[in-house]
């Protein structure tokens, strides 16, 4: 049996979207826990906002596309104002790294968004 014939995995894409959020929502609540809640509340938020969004899209969810909705305007200005900060306000050498996460983090999101309200249709 294959894990593809045992997870019931209709769409790939929504597996890569699924997986996306969960890297995401991980990696938010790992920087709230790491800054020791020190870091802004709306990190932890997104990060569990994410990681609901990945259980309702990987079960294809009606509210699916809600939620993917709402974290495509959150996302854009979380991710947009932190590279913004990052590049211009503040002096981070040997960022690199970092930019160009958040860059994937825009376009993943981006692409995500379009995808789940082009298919919402599909969604239960």
């Amino acid at each position: 049996m294959t894990l593809k014939s045992k997870l019931k995995i209709e769409s790939p894409v929504l597996l890569m979207f699924s997986v996306f959020y969960v890297i995401a929502g991980a990696a938010e609540v790992f920087v709230l826990v790491v800054s020791n809640f020190t870091a802004p509340p709306h990190v932890g938020v997104l990060g569990l906002l994410s990681l609901i969004t990945a259980y309702s899209l990987f079960k294809k969810r009606k509210w699916s596309v809600l939620l993917v909705t709402a974290l495509f305007f959150l996302g854009i200005t979380f991710g947009a104002t932190t590279l913004y900060g990052s590049i211009v306000l503040q002096t981070f050498e040997g960022a690199l790294l970092f930019h160009v996460a958040l860059i994937a983090y825009l376009v993943m999101t981006v692409i995500a968004f379009i995808y789940v309200v082009a298919k919402r249709k599909n969604f239960q």
